[in-house]
């Protein structure tokens, strides 16, 4: 028996060119006879998540004749497709079984995950039963995504004598995924006795990225086949056995690299940018090149999504910008061989200063004066965008943006965060990485102490703990719930904890006018972190 996991990237909403994907893939898959049964990913006919879409009976009503389109031209070939199905209980999520002009089985997801970016529970029932099909003779159980997580409905199609199981998923990627999926399918497989095979989706969605990976296991839960991660991908398992009284076995084959972690991250923001910007029909992307690191990465991965002719960089001096900053960003657009304009804000500057002599009479200059230089180039910026219909790229990382570090309506201004979700130690760690496949940073970029250049001689860690610190602070307080007690008695300084832990805090209202950007760790401002903006915590 041959089944191919079609690793393929819908467009949420897109019922009908979604359905379009199905029927072309499962009939070049029967015209060449690579395999009987075609396996497509969890809502594969709306994409995922389709959040309040699933709310509109039009939407439903769209799903339902995409199905009756599948019934009727799947011919030759079995397909397992997933969509949202309403019944007299309510709207489950569902895994159909659809061949020859029949709906042959139908599998509802029992469990329904509701912590970190899901909110399933907020449209679905749970199913209550296993489904456990024929197929060529064999017995084929079902799963989607989160049921694989629990140990119920695993055993449940092994108790109603499924010989191989498929989970089909729409997991989205953080950073050590893939390795968490496999150790855990493998120990279902081990658990059962059985053969697990596993499709995933790809692609960007909003904030999520998924990175496919689809693999096999064997029952003794090694993993014996693997689709590559980040793209749209066919992979073929051929399932044998030796005998009757064995267990059907996936026969080894390809079996794709697990990416690194930096190569992971990078590949993730490239894949992320590349679809919120074609999803979405933008002409290209625009950003704010300072001469600054991150920056520098937001350019090369603009660059990577997109290619140079889509990309526009924009150079804003202003009187505090340093010659250095001015040539390593000249340097960066020519290595990468994007379109870059200077465009200097002195001007604009002094015509804001201008029009609030008045009111600002008798003040001393602060932060005030600093946050109008970085508004000017938002407006610049803005402007351009609207002009060329190219979306603006932010530049700003996780780290800024968790203590505030970042001008609303300035540096904040624009339509995509590509590193929103990046912690200034890996921004460098990143570009690194993408430097030695060819040197697109400069080095003195990676050199040089990080500065906003809002003021003389302004450095990042005039007002901030050094960024290796910082990010461990961070890492415990956002992505690990740690309180100050926890983080002193594991030995950072507890005045730096506090301080770290109240500029997160008290920043939550900018975090809440931000751009969405792409998520690579295990808990991201967005979805991710719903924290109330006013708060006596």
């Amino acid at each position: 028996m041959r089944i191919l996991l079609a690793q393929i990237n819908p467009l949420v909403g897109d019922v009908a060119g979604n359905t379009e994907q199905v029927l072309a893939l499962a009939a070049a898959a029967r015209d060449r006879d690579a395999a009987d049964l075609v396996v497509f990913p969890e809502l594969t006919l709306t994409g995922y998540p389709p959040e309040d879409l699933l709310l509109r009976p039009e939407f439903i009503a769209r799903v339902g004749a995409a199905l009756e389109r599948l019934r009727a031209e799947l011919r030759g070939i079995t397909a397992i497709v997933g969509y949202p199905q309403a019944s007299v209980g309510g709207l489950y999520n569902v895994a159909g079984v659809i061949g020859d002009g029949e709906l042959i089985a139908e599998y509802a997801k029992q469990t329904l995950p509701n912590y970190s970016v899901f909110d399933e529970k907020r449209y679905f029932r749970p199913g209550q039963a296993p489904c456990v099909f024929q197929h060529q003779g064999r017995r084929i159980g079902l799963t989607i995504c989160e049921d694989i997580w629990e140990e119920g409905p695993a055993r449940q199609a092994a108790e109603a004598g499924a010989e191989v199981l498929i989970n089909i998923n729409a997991s989205p990627y953080h950073q050590g995924k893939q390795a968490q999926r496999e150790e855990l399918v493998g120990m279902r497989a081990r658990e059962h006795g059985l053969a697990i095979l596993y499709v995933n989706l790809v692609g960007g969605q909003d904030e999520l990225v998924f990175d496919g990976g689809s693999f096999a296991v064997d029952a003794a839960g090694s993993v014996v086949r693997r689709a590559p991660a980040f793209e749209p991908a066919e992979l073929l398992v051929e399932l044998t056995r030796e005998s009757p009284s064995e267990p059907l076995r996936p026969v080894p084959g390809q079996l794709a690299a697990v990416l690194q972690e930096e190569a992971a991250v990078y590949q993730a923001l490239v894949l992320g940018v590349r679809d919120y910007v074609r999803k979405n029909g933008f002409n290209g992307a625009v950003l704010g090149l300072s001469g600054g690191i991150d920056s520098a990465l937001t350019l090369a991965v603009a660059v990577d999504a997109l290619g140079a002719e889509w990309v526009e960089a924009v150079l804003m001096p202003s009187r505090y910008t340093a010659r250095m900053s001015i040539e390593d960003a000249e340097e960066e657009a020519r290595r990468l061989g994007v379109v870059s304009r200077i465009i200097p804000i002195e001007p604009a500057f002094q015509a804001f200063l201008g029009l609030l002599a008045e009111p600002f009479a008798g003040s001393a200059p602060d932060v005030t004066e600093e946050n109008i230089q970085a508004r000017c180039r938002g407006v610049i910026l803005m402007a351009i965008s609207n002009k060329s219909g190219k979306i603006l790229l932010t530049t700003g990382n996780k780290s800024e943006m968790a203590v505030g570090y970042a001008t609303l309506y300035g540096d904040m201004a624009g339509g995509f965060a590509p590193i929103k979700d990046c912690a200034k130690t890996l921004v460098y760690r990143l570009a690194r990485w993408r430097n030695r496949s060819a040197p697109v940073i400069p080095e003195r970029v990676l050199e040089r102490a990080p500065s906003a250049e809002l003021a003389p001689d302004q450095t990042d860690q005039d007002s901030l703990p050094p960024y290796a610190l910082l990010d461990e602070i961070l890492r415990r307080y956002i992505e690990l719930d740690q309180g100050v007690a926890e983080m002193v008695a594991a030995g950072l300084p507890e005045a730096e904890v506090r301080r770290v832990a109240r500029l997160v805090d008290r920043n939550e209202y900018k975090r809440r006018q931000a751009p969405p950007g792409v998520r690579i760790t295990s808990r991201a401002f967005g979805r991710d972190r719903r924290y109330p903006i006013t708060s006596g915590f």
